[in-house]
């Protein structure tokens, strides 16, 4: 039948007339629901497609086989990207050697800044007569007269810090003099350090008050040093006050008054003598002073933590980093090739304090400095010359160059190469032409 309303004609099996019925709904049916439209499955959005690197073909395979290079560790980075275009064990921290002395320099420029100064002082003795020399950790103070440089260019001189002492004295004679050095604490020799360096004239033991370096020849870079540098100095101011002054070692005493003063070059003059030549007593005098300043202590023990904390305010990873000295001398330091590219990002942008040590590097081929020997970037390495600004540094156990490349394609790269292990002075050699392959390559360069 139809639901609903509506009429409909029904008939009987007699075939009587058909007669209209009403259709009545049936209350038991089960309405058909309307059905409910359902939104159709959105298809998910593309991705951004990925930017696809430069495919990069300069090779230095090679080079990084050479067995000159022993266990041969390196890092190349785009400076202005910060892309790491080459690596063979950039993340391991290893022996520096004198390149650590960048990672001092960084540090005094954030603890102690590039005006400061170190003081000299001479001061009243606890009696008539009697004056304390006082070191104040100023290892270029010069026993040449006034007027005639020693090797630290413009450094302060004794005869002026005697000329003020008599005159603050009048007529009093001087009887004794006292040389106080406890600025700096023992040892002053680390004993990690092998003793050849002393004698062979590249590292004097580390007090707080010495003249020339602790050099026998207050002119040469490399010049033998004694095993007492405060009785070398004792002997050299009693000499310059005139008279028979007796010497004796002992402290200052407290609240005395001060007689004549004499300072140090800046810090930043001082970065830059240590650094283009690899100076060690200049270097070790940087990371001490950084520790007495950054109040850690006054001795090696306490030159780690007083780094670190400067180079803190760079904002790079220091993990891995371990600091026995300031210059880099000790095997028992250690140093990720990855810290050095990314500081010296930072160098080759100026950031801080940071230009004075681009100043200070180093050039290929340049008429001064470590990298201006004949032995470096000779024959077809002298490709880099000029374009390669690096610190260098040298071990029994290993060789190592760490800088910035202004490399042929006109990119500019940090890098750090170490050569380490039972190497020879032809590592030297090796460094270079693999660096100079750094530069032919450029951004091009391979990690393959």
């Amino acid at each position: 039948m139809l639901l609903g309303t509506g009429a409909v004609w029904a008939g009987t099996a007699t075939g009587g007339d058909p007669k209209p019925v009403v259709a009545v709904a049936d209350a038991s049916a089960t309405p058909t629901p309307t059905p409910t439209p359902t939104a159709p499955e959105l298809r998910p959005a593309p991705t951004l497609a990925s930017v696809a690197g430069p495919l990069r073909t300069c090779s230095v395979a090679d080079l990084a086989a050479d067995s000159r290079l022993g266990e041969f560790q390196a890092q190349v980075v785009n400076a202005e990207t910060g892309e790491i275009l080459f690596d063979r064990g950039g993340s391991t921290a290893s022996r520096a050697a004198s390149v650590l002395k960048v990672l001092t320099s960084a540090a005094a420029l954030s603890v102690l800044g590039p005006d400061y100064r170190a003081t000299t002082t001479v001061v009243a003795g606890s009696e008539p007569g009697q004056v304390v020399l006082v070191g104040g950790g100023d290892l270029t103070l010069s026993s040449t007269p006034t007027g005639d440089e020693s090797f630290y260019a413009g450094a302060a001189h004794l005869d002026a810090l005697a000329e003020q002492t008599r005159a603050a004295l009048g007529g009093t004679a001087i009887t004794s003099v006292v040389l106080d050095s406890s600025y700096f604490g023992d040892p002053a020799w680390e004993p990690s350090w092998d003793r050849k360096e002393q004698t062979d004239g590249y590292m004097p033991p580390i007090t707080a008050l010495q003249v020339d370096g602790d050099r026998d020849n207050p002119y040469n870079s490399t010049s033998a040093r004694s095993d007492d540098p405060v009785d070398r100095a004792g002997a050299a101011f009693a000499g310059e006050l005139g008279g028979d002054a007796s010497v004796s070692v002992g402290t200052a005493p407290a609240g005395a008054s001060q007689l004549a003063s004499v300072q140090s070059q800046p810090v930043s003059t001082l970065i830059q003598q240590s650094l283009i030549v690899s100076d060690n007593a200049v270097a070790e005098m940087l990371g001490r002073l950084v520790a007495v300043e950054g109040g850690t202590g006054n001795t090696f023990a306490a030159i780690q933590p007083a780094v670190l904390a400067g180079l803190a305010e760079y904002g790079i990873d220091t993990t891995g980093i371990r600091i026995i000295d300031g210059s880099g001398l000790s095997d028992n330091n250690a140093v990720p090739p990855a810290y050095l590219t990314k500081l010296f990002q930072k160098i080759n942008a100026s950031e801080g304090s940071l230009g004075v040590i681009f100043d200070g590097l180093p050039v290929a081929g340049g008429s001064s400095g470590s990298l201006s020997y004949s032995d470096r970037f000779s024959g077809s390495n002298a490709d880099a010359d000029g374009a390669v600004f690096a610190k260098t540094g040298w071990i029994d156990t290993g060789y190592t160059l760490s800088g910035i490349i202004n490399a042929g394609d006109g990119s500019t790269l940090t890098f750090a190469v170490y050569a380490l292990g039972d190497v020879g002075d032809n590592a030297k050699q090796a460094i270079d032409t693999i660096t100079t392959g750094f530069f032919r390559c450029g951004n091009n360069l391979s990690n393959n």
